[in-house]
């Protein structure tokens, strides 16, 4: 695990780093697997003891860590970030924490830095497998079945997914758990042909022994009956050194890419312990030390370094970074001494693991509750959003005589769209009778949709708007069919002929950034005369809190989800029609930059942001200012 803390707090230094985790992968199958297969073979494996097992190795530690996060949150957080505390909590504590990162971003990303429990979503993985893995192979030996086959078979189709996944959907390829398992089965078919199968092969091992004994060796009386294996160990970690320099970050993952450090671990496993590089180097007493305390080093590097980067808002200094690790390493030793060992090495088996069941089931509820009631509001550091809004009014100013946000108009009530009449609707949300027979552009999507349409309205241009809170621009999406959200498509089919143009606006949560997605809504409008397809707004969320708690504006938002819509469109044949239009050009007019405008949510007591992502009325009004110019969208603006 000393290449995942590496690349944590260095990135830059070890951009492969996190490789690590698939080399604990093939580690982990080969020695539970090694432990089942034993036991199996013994006719002694019992659930109850292997499960006990898991407990007291996983829980302790995490617990650990789990209670610590949600203590410094209580006081160091704001609600919003509480809530998603809370919710990573939950998850963490259920084993669940990959389908949560799933669906809110890439692991890469930037946003992925202010979540202090991302690192557990390869326990989920992990944990996930020992629930299946032990059934599986049970009832396969009661039913008599080849145990190597069948895990090649699952491996193999495991591996296929991972390689097919990429194509689709990456992230979730790398959290989804049956693009993973060929991981953790790698290490167990090794297992596997250790215990049973340990001579396969000894003859032409031998015979490759001799021949490259004779093409190192000058002497006969210098050749080595371990040859084999210490070239087998080196290439291993031969394999393992170039991932750690090939692999990064840009590169789509796992894939094949991820058989550079399996198949690395697999051959230095296998070349036993009689090899020079494992006696030597691997048994020395530092790295046999970090091994003892890798565990609990995993849990805490990662939330401190979280913590600290929320805490500070900017990136981390080298000397904070050094720090964080360097307490890392002493909490995850102390976790070790007074944690760890006495509760697995402890006589109370029984009353061990129920407690610990039980502890770890309380400290998921208290994540739930935070996540479920809006972050604590009552703690000292929460915020609620009134009360957000009516603080970052203070701290910029009053606006006296105008309001925050105002001028907006969408559909926000389920079951609305029974009482519309579908030819009248409701129009002061669409545009008044005479802007309706001359305007030709439609503003569709959700909230953000909603901005654009008032900021254009602000600055005289009159649009068509069809928008509704949290509605998809994808009608395939729109499966809730007690929601308002499948009128605004029915409307657009009654005013069809009142529009060619179309601006598609939508916040597009991370699990709606997706090559299928974004396909149907290229297919789905494919067929208007021309259609101007808004990415993301950047996110304010970080730096507004941070103007709040210590009156800081800075200008540095968050481009991750843009970044990540951007990246899957590139896979996707966008229609000649379809012209891509990056919010963050328009807001901040030069990314690389503060140029002309700044990349801020406020400037000289003026609010240009109500939250993390919407606009307030000035904000709009300045934002369409900034459309009317751009060069994609100007033409539709001048006719």
């Amino acid at each position: 695990m000393l290449s995942v803390v590496c690349f944590h707090a260095f990135p830059t230094l070890l951009k492969g780093g996190f490789i690590g985790v698939d080399i604990f992968f093939v580690i982990s199958g080969f020695l539970i697997s090694t432990i089942i297969f034993d036991n199996l073979e013994r006719d002694s494996f019992s659930f109850v003891e292997f499960y006990s097992r898991r407990i007291k190795r996983i829980f302790p530690a995490l617990l650990l860590v789990l209670i610590v996060c949600f203590a410094f949150g209580w006081f160091a957080l704001l609600a919003d970030e509480y809530k998603q505390l809370g919710k990573h909590i939950a998850a963490g504590a259920g084993f669940v924490s990959n389908f949560v990162f799933w669906n809110e971003s890439g692991y890469f990303d930037n946003a992925a830095e202010t979540k202090p429990l991302l690192h557990l979503w390869t326990l989920g993985i992990e944990e996930q497998f020992y629930i299946v893995w032990p059934l599986l192979l049970w009832a396969a030996w009661k039913g008599r079945f080849n145990l190597l086959t069948l895990t090649l078979v699952i491996a193999s189709i495991s591996f296929a997914l991972n390689i097919k996944g990429l194509r689709t959907d990456a992230i979730a390829t790398f959290y989804s758990p049956q693009t993973r398992f060929w991981e953790l089965l790698i290490g167990s078919i090794l297992a596997y042909v250790t215990l049973y199968k340990p001579n396969v092969g000894a003859t032409k091992r031998q015979a490759l022994n001799t021949y490259l004994n004779a093409i190192i060796y000058t002497k006969s009386a210098q050749a080595n009956e371990n040859t084999l294996r210490n070239v087998q160990s080196i290439l291993g970690a031969t394999l393992i050194g170039a991932g750690l320099l090939i692999i990064t970050k840009e590169r789509h993952f796992p894939g094949t890419w991820a058989l550079l450090p399996t198949l690395g671990a697999v051959l230095i496993i296998s070349a036993g312990s009689q090899a020079w590089l494992n006696r030597v180097l691997l048994s020395n007493r530092v790295l046999v030390w970090f091994g003892l305390i890798s565990f609990p080093l995993y849990l805490w590097h990662w939330p401190l370094l979280s913590f600290a980067r929320i805490v500070e808002r900017e990136v981390l200094s080298r000397e904070i970074r050094i720090s964080a690790v360097i307490l890392s390493i002493v909490l995850a030793w102390l976790t070790y001494k007074l944690v760890e060992r006495p509760i697995r090495l402890g006589e109370e088996v029984k009353l061990n693991v129920a407690t610990l069941f039980f502890l770890m089931g309380l400290t998921g509820s208290l994540g739930y509750i935070a996540y479920s009631h809006d972050g604590l509001k009552f703690r000292s550091a929460a915020q609620s959003p009134t009360q957000f809004r009516e603080d970052l009014r203070k701290k910029a100013g009053k606006l006296r005589g105008v309001e925050i946000r105002s001028g907006i108009c969408q559909f926000n009530k389920q079951g609305r769209y029974k009482e519309l009449d579908f030819f009248i609707a409701n129009w002061s949300c669409l545009s008044d009778d005479e802007g309706l027979l001359n305007t030709r552009v439609l503003v569709f999507g959700d909230s953000h949709s909603a901005d654009k349409a008032m900021g254009l309205r602000l600055n005289g241009i009159d649009v068509i708007q069809l928008g509704g809170a949290r509605c998809s621009v994808n009608p395939e999406l729109v499966v809730d069919k007690n929601s308002f959200c499948p009128a605004l498509f029915e409307l657009i089919k009654h005013f069809d002929d009142k529009f060619d143009s179309v601006i598609l606006s939508n916040n597009f949560p991370a699990n709606e950034i997706t090559e299928e997605n974004l396909s149907q809504i290229l297919k789905y409008w494919g067929e208007r005369k021309q259609v101007y397809l808004f990415t993301p707004m950047p996110d304010f969320t970080a730096q507004m809190n941070d103007f709040l708690k210590n009156g800081k504006i800075i200008s540095k938002p968050d481009f991750t989800r843009e970044d990540e819509f951007l990246k899957v469109l590139d896979k996707i044949i966008i229609p000649s029609n379809f012209k891509v239009v990056k919010t963050s050009e328009i807001w901040c007019l030069n990314r690389a930059s503060d140029n002309n405008y700044p990349c801020s949510f406020a400037l000289n007591n003026k609010l240009f942001m109500i939250d993390g992502g919407h606009l307030s009325t000035l904000g709009a009004k300045l934002f369409a200012q900034n459309m009317l110019f751009h060069p994609l969208l100007k033409p539709l603006f001048s006719k």
